[in-house]
């Protein structure tokens, strides 16, 4: 992928983050807290694999 392109993504994709937020604060919030639900359950589910290989 060229330098420019990922350039323009990025950028991009920072403008809809402050766009989001700042026009959608309850949405950007939602969000935020559905990605953190997955990452903790992810997580969790790591932890209880490595704990089961343990005992």
């Amino acid at each position: 992928m060229p330098v420019l392109l990922k350039k323009l993504l990025f950028w991009g994709f920072i403008a809809f983050l402050i766009y989001f937020m700042a026009f959608r604060p309850d949405g950007a919030a939602e969000l935020v807290k559905a990605i953190g639900g997955v990452l903790m359950a992810l997580a969790q589910g790591l932890g209880d694999f490595l704990t089961s290989l343990m005992t």
